[in-house]
């Protein structure tokens, strides 16, 4: 698990929500019409809203006759993600785009609302019963850990720790299957945003170049791409950018000084508990291949010298070590586009990324490879 700024145990999931446009067999003409029909409806009025850069725009309210139907033209113009609040009693997402969508749903009844006509929207709510799954999960796994917290076991709470790890790649790998079947969908961009760019970038670059073939000259798409392009520079096998910071001496050191060597570069900061954690792991795996050729190039993020100095001690870290002090605003931190740690990159002897994110298993793992 990474420590984020805000210390929390898991990032919260952030289902985004993009404007865009897609090719179907009925074209768009910038109209839809959302009808439906309830029964033993509460007073109260529908309220459509829109997701529009991570927040939602309430766009309108939507009046339900006595006999509990109604219908609605909204006028759009393009793709886009949409919230419908049913009388503050619960609260339905749709993807909408060139098909009508028809909603049915009984008030005394536990059963969710029926949703038909919009083929996207049904491709969201996939998306959205693999979110309330994983979310389940994600419960229960910080129940533990904070059990364990405040028990001190620190065995269990390295347990819990895997766990969560096998939990996001489980999570990240049938988010990315779910994406394949959606046949181009633009729903598949509210998923996007479990999608770890830094692990599974040539994936997202696939599916976003997809997309805007699909769906050209969008502006949330081109801004996906945008965001990937600056992320390309830091892709598997792109040369690992130069790092000259202060070691505890105050001299600068460079990342290229140790060229002709496999190197990890290791994003830690003495605060950073899952840090410390995995730091016996690293100190075991560099005395083993040190001499075979294996150094690492520690990058802490801590704000103040003496906290660094004492992390360093405390861990017995016997490898290269700068900071300028300047936390996650570290020139390092925003060069890797670091907003979470534990973070490394593993570089070649010719200072060429070949791996991300290594830590425990998947550390010793690899150099293991590549050493024995």
């Amino acid at each position: 698990m990474s420590t984020f700024k805000n210390n929390v145990l898991f990032a919260a999931i952030i289902l985004l929500a993009f404007a865009c446009s897609t090719d179907k067999e009925k074209s768009f003409d910038g109209e839809v019409v959302i009808s439906g029909s309830f029964q033993n409806q509460p007073e109260g009025a529908l309220i459509l809203s829109q997701y529009k850069d991570n927040s939602k725009e309430t766009i309108d309210s939507i009046a339900v006759g006595s006999d509990g139907k109604f219908e609605y033209t909204l006028s759009l113009d393009g793709p886009g993600f949409y919230d419908l609040n049913l009388m503050n009693r619960q609260n339905i997402r749709l993807a909408l785009y060139n098909e009508d969508v028809e909603i049915k749903h009984d008030f005394n009844s536990s059963e969710k609302p029926d949703i038909s006509g919009s083929t996207d929207t049904d491709q969201l709510k996939k998306i959205d019963r693999l979110t309330e799954e994983y979310q389940e999960e994600v419960n229960q796994l910080n129940s533990q850990y904070y059990e364990a917290m405040n028990a001190n076991n620190q065995e269990r709470i390295k347990e819990i720790q895997e766990k969560a790890m096998g939990l996001e790649g489980r999570q990240s790998e049938k988010v990315k299957a779910a994406i394949q079947d959606m046949d181009g969908s633009f729903a598949s961009l509210a998923a996007i945003g479990m999608i770890n760019p830094r692990s599974d970038f040539q994936f997202l670059d696939s599916v976003v170049n997809d997309l805007d073939q699909r769906y050209p000259n969008t502006r949330m798409i081109t801004t996906l791409k945008s965001q990937l392009d600056d992320m390309r520079a830091l892709s598997i096998g792109q040369p690992a950018p130069e790092i000259s910071l202060p070691n505890p001496e105050g001299q600068t050191v460079n990342l290229s000084d140790l060229r002709g060597n496999y190197v990890l570069i290791d994003f830690w900061a003495a605060w950073c508990k899952p840090c410390r954690e995995e730091n016996p792991n690293v100190v075991r795996l560099y005395n083993k291949y040190n001499e075979k050729g294996f150094e690492v190039f520690g990058v802490s993020l801590d704000r103040t010298r003496e906290a660094w100095l004492r992390g360093i001690k405390e861990d017995g870290l016997p490898w290269t070590q700068v900071s300028d002090l300047q936390y996650f605003n570290s020139e390092a931190a925003s060069l890797y586009q670091i907003n979470a740690i534990p973070a490394t990159y593993l570089i070649d002897p010719d200072g060429n990324i070949i791996a991300k994110d290594l830590r425990g298993p998947s550390l010793e793992n690899k150099l293991s490879e590549l050493f024995d």
